[in-house]
């Protein structure tokens, strides 16, 4: 059996903690904990601080440990503790703020230097996944070589399928 290290990123309120529980088959590891300054939005009570931790097994040969990074800039020191042997990386987006498509777009130019690895975008909270999609890309100024999926960070087989689609897009270029 292959373990598979993949983080998932993305700025504050993107879905990343809901995205690794909805899908692990552990109990995982949360670091959430109440926001205590200006940063919330909506009823998001809490924040991660830490890192978030996950674990599913994809098929007999390969078993993904998922890390979840803080989104918040002020807990980025845990990015590079989260980089550390990881093969890749999603970057989750919410194509409803457009507000934070800058901060995405330095989240993915950081983890693209950190580590040569295999990464999707996938943007997550959709309503018109072919919209959305394009958003997003528009958004982060993205090239056509990197391709936007859609996910549903609240719903197991869409966040399976995104995992899948990781492995089997990203890593076949390897």
């Amino acid at each position: 059996m292959q373990p598979v290290k993949v983080v998932v990123a993305g700025p504050f309120g993107a879905g990343k903690t809901t995205f690794i529980r909805t899908i692990s088959e552990v109990t995982g590891v949360s670091t959430e904990r109440e926001i205590t300054d200006d940063t919330g939005f909506g009823t998001k009570a809490e924040t991660t601080v830490a890192l978030d931790y996950g674990r599913i097994t994809i098929d007999d040969e390969v078993v993904l440990y998922l890390f979840g990074t803080p989104g918040q800039e002020r807990f980025d020191f845990m990015w590079e503790v989260a980089s550390r042997g990881m093969l890749g990386f999603i970057l989750l987006v919410d194509p409803t703020r457009p507000e934070t498509f800058a901060e995405a777009r330095g989240i993915l130019d950081w983890f693209r230097a950190a580590a040569d690895g295999p990464y999707l975008v996938a943007a997550n909270k959709t309503t018109d996944p072919a919209g959305d999609a394009a958003r997003v890309s528009e958004g982060l100024g993205l090239d056509g070589l990197d391709v936007v999926t859609t996910t549903d960070a609240l719903d197991r087989e869409r966040v399976k399928s995104t995992l899948v689609e990781f492995l089997e897009r990203r890593l076949v270029a390897l």
